[in-house]
Parts: structure tokens; sequence; C-alpha cells
């Protein structure tokens, strides 16, 4: 390719001057400015240096994106007197290609803001957006409208994108319609699409891109997120068929990931930093789903620098992700070697770890596994020769190296085990050179143009539609969300009675109940005397139908015994009349098993407070050889008489408060009900909620430290589990869908 070509040379000269050659230059910053906008230096004016220029959003620079100080100290690409640079107002493809109907207004060249409607003409019936904007990346907004009239044809129309030609017009089985984009434009999506047998086009609809066209987070989020998370869990069928669905991991299959971030002198340091922190935010949220994948993760320009070894997932040497994740958060370019970049490199590194672990396994085991390679990189590689036939031997070896009509067949039931995603980023992209190495897919993008990556951490958190797939409770988000307390804590709910009782906190653990406690209800209540107060974008208070409370717990069952308030069993289900709708920003608790999530001897824990505000408490149970001390400031608790603290605080509580190891936060009224959790790889566990405590040292809710003998204590949900099975996995009924429980 002509990029390599060019670069052969200057590494060269640069190996020259390594050399101790006498080849000495700078580059001058005459003419370098740039109308409307500004510029900055990787390396000052030395060799090597980039310059790049910025413009303000809705323009981009012209005529140049960047410029490199060469070795005899020019730039490259020099500047031009007669065409100085400037920014220019970002331009969408020509709409008028719409056969069948006009387009107004009709005009040469349609920039940011610039607003379009359509109309077909008569006998023609309109499909897609009758009216579009184009936005400040580049794009039209809305979808391609086309004209269409009933036919006997087996396919739709499939239209043609804004900027395109379409060579086709005849749409029965088999047909095929071939697309090209105009001058200073590229395509993305598929260049040549076939009518099937069910109606359905193959491949991606197409569009045309200039330069300057960049995909947005929300685009990156709806695409990525749809193709990525079949390869994560798996799916619950529809019907005994599984149409509609596609099961992509086995339950005896295995996952392989492979990511490569570019770290070459042609990336600069802050998309580094970004796609950095991406992939970490990445691989935290997939490790939220049933499936654990093996990781191999490097960073690379002219070589490799290897954060996490797939073969120490194969070898189980990596138990968890906490190690990978520490050296991936504090990796740093500090003194790699950037000089050069050789995207084959990496590939065939992919290709290697591939070849090996098919060696190891054995090929029928093999076929087993899939594949999922994602690289982030500009495309501008200077040596190592193009990618394109090592990625060819890639998906020769997924797919098995088909070749007969019969093995044809079998390779495009593989192709769901290779998928290779391109985030192209960088300010000067190689597109021509990128876009061949992605895989097809009939539905799923598979290249992503980024102008911007530093809120793509965010985008990947919110890649997956959690309501789709089966045992997604309970995520959370651990960065920066903004205040937003429904993000941070998407099962929060509170429970309000009439009257001018003190409200209770509850936990949505399905979408039909809330977990709540059973001291929060009084005798007498009825449940149109009881609201939940739960965001899910359909109205905050939901009626209740009924509410269960423990049919052990009994208040006064220790009167006798010195014990004026008993709170064993003190545990209550709410049933709503209406489903909530869970959604990204709305989820449901887990519940684990209680070996695995109260395993020392302090276990620190975490529940919910409000003033004017949420606020989250910081406890730590007393477990094991603790827990005697702890329970036996429960003796202090007002008119309790009995000598053994196990009278009242029975197996079924954990207890929490003191000043040691450190000070705990105390319960407060309005706490009672809420969840006590901790958060275990990325979601959101429910351990127990808030029962009761020795003394009230806060009137109303807030933070507040526990004193040296105050104590709380917190029903464990382990140990009330049959009572939550009879009603949250009761299936004798039809009225709500059973959860399924853990063995504990």
């Amino acid at each position: 390719m002509e990029f390599f070509v060019r670069w052969h040379w200057f590494t060269a000269l640069l190996l020259l001057l390594y050399m101790g050659g006498e080849v000495q230059s700078s580059c001058r910053e005459e003419n370098m400015q740039i109308q409307g906008g500004s510029y900055t230096l990787t390396k000052q004016l030395n060799i090597g240096s980039m310059l790049i220029y910025q413009c303000p959003d809705g323009y981009y620079p012209s005529p140049a994106l960047t410029r490199l100080c060469q070795a005899n100290g020019t730039w490259r690409p020099a500047p031009k007197k007669f065409k100085p640079q400037m920014c220019k107002r970002v331009e969408c493809p020509d709409p008028n290609v719409l056969e069948y109907g006009s387009v107004n207004p009709p005009q040469e060249k349609y920039f940011v803001d610039n607003e379009t409607t359509y109309e077909c003409y008569s006998g023609y019936t309109l499909r897609g957006s009758s009216r579009r904007v184009c936005l400040p990346h580049g794009k039209w907004s809305g979808f391609t409208p086309i004209c269409s009239r009933d036919s006997d044809n087996t396919c739709p129309d499939p239209g043609v994108p804004a900027g395109a030609s379409r060579e086709g017009n005849i749409f029965g089985i088999d047909d095929t319609v071939k697309y090209q984009c105009g001058s200073s434009l590229f395509l993305v999506g598929s260049n040549e699409r076939v009518c099937q047998e069910n109606g359905q086009w193959t491949g991606q609809e197409p569009a045309c891109y200039y330069r300057h066209t960049f995909d947005t987070p929300l685009e990156v989020s709806e695409a990525f997120g749809a193709a990525i998370k079949g390869s994560l869990t798996t799916l619950e069928p529809t019907d005994d068929t599984q149409e509609g669905r596609i099961i992509r991991i086995l339950k005896n299959g295995t996952l392989n990931i492979y990511i490569g971030v570019d770290i070459s002198e042609s990336i600069e340091e802050e998309h580094f930093r970004n796609a950095r922190d991406a992939v970490l935010q990445l691989i935290t949220k997939i490790s939220s789903f049933s499936v654990s994948p093996n990781y191999e993760i490097v960073f690379f320009s002219s070589e490799i620098f290897e954060v996490a070894n797939i073969i120490d997932f194969l070898d189980k040497k990596i138990k968890d992700l906490v190690d990978i994740k520490n050296k991936l958060g504090t990796f740093q370019i500090g003194d790699k070697n950037t000089a050069g970049t050789d995207l084959n490199l990496v590939f065939k590194h992919f290709e290697g770890k591939m070849a090996y672990i098919k060696q190891r396994v054995g090929e029928n085991s093999f076929k087993e596994h899939r594949h999922v390679l994602i690289i982030f990189t500009d495309g501008a590689y200077n040596m190592g020769g193009s990618p394109a036939p090592t990625v060819a031997r890639i998906k020769n070896m997924v797919y098995m190296n088909q070749t007969t009509d019969q093995e044809l067949k079998r390779k495009a039931s593989r192709e769901d085990y290779l998928d290779i995603y391109i985030f192209a980023v960088g300010v000067d992209i190689f597109d021509d050179d990128l876009l061949p190495l992605t895989t097809d897919s009939a539905t799923d993008k598979h290249y992503f143009r980024l102008k911007n990556i530093k809120n793509l951490q965010e985008t990947f958190d919110d890649i997956i539609d959690e309501s789709d797939v089966k045992g997604l409770c309970g995520l959370h988000k651990e960065y920066d969300t903004g205040g937003n307390i429904r993000k941070k804590y998407p099962w929060m709910a509170h429970i309000t009675f009439k009257g001018l009782r003190n409200k209770c906190f509850g936990s949505l653990v399905t979408p039909k109940f809330i977990l709540t406690a059973a001291h929060c209800f009084k005798f007498g209540d009825l449940p149109e005397d009881v609201a939940v107060d739960i965001d899910d974008g359909q109205g905050n208070v939901k009626k209740v139908k009924t509410f269960m409370l423990h049919p052990n717990y009994n208040v006064k069952a220790k009167v006798n015994q010195g014990v004026p308030e008993f709170y064993d069993y003190d545990v209550a289900l709410v049933q709503l009349e209406d489903d909530v709708l869970i959604s990204s920003n709305l989820l449901y608790f887990c519940v684990h098993t209680e070996q695995l999530l109260l395993k020392d001897q302090l276990e620190a824990l975490s529940f919910l407070t409000k003033t004017d505000k949420i606020k989250e408490k910081n406890v730590r149970a007393k477990l094991g050889d603790n827990r005697d001390e702890c329970i036996r400031h429960a003796l202090q608790a007002p008119g309790v008489t009995t000598k053994n603290p196990k009278d009242v605080v029975t197996d079924s509580f954990l207890c929490t408060g003191g000043l040691e190891p450190q000070i705990d936060h105390i319960a407060c009224t309005g706490d009672s009900g809420g969840a006590v959790f901790k958060n275990y790889q990325q979601r959101t566990v429910q351990i127990g909620l808030v029962s009761w405590g020795t003394k009230n040292l806060c009137g109303g809710g807030g933070v507040v430290d526990s004193d040296k003998t105050s104590r709380d204590f917190h029903i464990n949900l382990f140990r009330v589990i049959p009572f939550l099975k009879s009603i949250l996995g009761n299936d004798t009924q039809n009225d709500y869908a059973p959860l399924q429980f853990l063995n504990n």
C-alpha cells in the first residue's frame, strides 16, 4: 500500500540517525496555522513529531488532518500556499439518490443542521424517515427513505443510502444488488446483498462515509452491544425450535477474547489512555455474564507488550481478573518502544495463540471454541506488511478450511465462531486497509470509526440490554455516574404507607416482587394502604397486589423470656400489581451462595440511608470468632432482661457496629428493610436486610457513626431461603415467572 512505501525510506532515515549518521534536522512552524482551529505537536518540532489539527464540533480540518515532521526537516503532506489550512463545515452525503421520490430542498451540498424532507411519487409508499437532519458527525438522522410499491418481489426494496448508487432493481430469490459510493466517500457495510428465500437481504445495510464521518457512542453502544452480547450469554429460547435466538456459546463451549491496543506514535497518548480504560471497562462488564472468557490482551507498536496470556487462563493460573485489571489499569507507555507500527504482528500473535490452543485441545474440542478479536488502531502500519493474509489464515483455521459445496454450507454455520471487530481510533484513519480485516456478518456491525473515545468506557457499560439476558441481576456502575442514583443503585425501592408512618427501604428481586422487612407492616395493613416508589419510566408509584410476611415472624414471641421485641424472621415480600420494567437503569439484586460471599471473619458490607438524598453506609459484619463479642451487646437493648444474647439474636442475624477494627456506620429510622449488600464481580449482591439495633443514635436518616456499644442486626438472607423460594420460586401458579435459585 502507498503508506507502507512512503514510510519505508522514512524508517531507513530514522535508523541512520540512530546509527550516528549526520542527517539532522527539524521542522519549522511557519505556515502551519489553521483558520478557525488550532493544532498540537506530539514532539515539538523534532523529527517524527506529528502535528494534529483540531476544529470545533461540526467542523473538520482541511485539506490535511495531520502533518508529520520528516527526517529532512519538511512536513508531510507539505502545506500548500494556494490552499490554506482551514476548518470546514462538516458535510453529509448527497441524499438526492432517492428513487421514485423527491428530496427537498435540492442542493449541491448539505452541511450540518441542514434539513431535508422526502416525498414519494404517486403510487409509491414511503418507508424510512420523511424528515432528516445533517448531524455534526457527518451522518443523516433517522433512517434511509425508500419509495416502494406492492409487488410480487420476495424481498423489499433495499433502498439506496445517501451518497451511493445501486446496481440491480429486481428483488426475487437469489437476485443481487451492488452498491458503490461517490467521489471522496467510502463504503461501510455490505457492497453486495442477496435476496434470500425468507424475504431478508444478506449482509448489512451499506452507508457512505466521508473521512470526517464518525460513529457516535450511542451508535457504538447499540451496534456493538447487539453483536457481542450474543457471545457472552446463553439466551433463553423463545420456543422449542429456538427461532429468533442463537445460542452462541454451548454449555461445554469456550469463549476466547483477544484484545489489541495500538500504542504507536501515530496514536495520541490521550487516545491510548481512553482505549486502555475502555478495555478495562469492557472486561469488567463481561465479567458480569454467565460465560467466563479466556483473555489475551496486548499493546502493540513494532513490538508486542503482553498484559494477559490466554494460556494462563487455560492452565487455571488465573482464577479471577483482579491481577489482569490491575496490570491493565497501571500500564503506561513510558519508555516503551513506540516507533513504527506492525499491525500484522498483532494478528500473527493472536494466530499463534489460536494454533497452540487447537493443538493442545485437539481439533474436535477446538470446534467448540468461539474467538472474538477486538483491535483498537488507526490502521497506519509501516512495517510487517498487510495483515490481510494473516486474517485469512485465522478465518480458515476457525472455518475449518471448507472447499466443497457441502463444506461451504458448514462454513456458514461456523461463522458464528469468529468475530473480528475493529475500533478505528486516531486523527487520521486508514479505513481502506482496516475494513477488509473485519469479519462479515448478516446482522452485526464490526467496524467502528471513532473521533473521540473519551466516552467509550460508559458506552461499553451500556452495550447490554439486561432485560434480554437470563441472570443479569445486580449490575452496577463503578465509575462516576454524575450523581445519577438510579444508575448506581438500580434495584432501590421505597415503601410508603398511608398516614404518618415512617417509610421503609426495599430491593427489587424480580420484576414483580420487592424484598423488605416484616416489621415495616402493622396489624390491619391492607395492600391498598401500601405503595412502592420505584422509577422504571412508567410512573414512580406502583400499586401493591399483596404482601407476605415470613410465617414464623412474631415480634412478641419471647416476651416471657425477657425479650420485649423479637425480630427473628424479619422479612417480607411485596407483590406488585404490574411488573416493573427492567432496563439498564433498573435491575434486580443477586443472591449467591453464602460460602462464597461470607467467608471472612470481617466482611465489608453496605446499606443505604436517606435524608435530603441517598447515601451509602459502610459496615463490617463480625463473623466466626468475632460474632459472640458483637451479639453480646444485644443484652443492652431497651427492655431486654435475658442473660443469654442468643435468646435475642439467633443465627439468622448478621451483627455490625462498634469502633473496632474501624468505626461502623449505624442504622437509623427509615433504613429498615433496606438491602445489606456487597459488590462482587461487577454485581451488587444482596446479603441481608436492615432489621433492628440496640440504640437510636439518630432521629432520622443520615450517615451516623456507631459508638462503642451500639450494634445493628440484619437478617441474613441465606437463612430465609426456604421462605423466598416458596414464593419467588413457586412454579405452581401462573401469576408470575418463578425465580430459579442457586444451590446454597
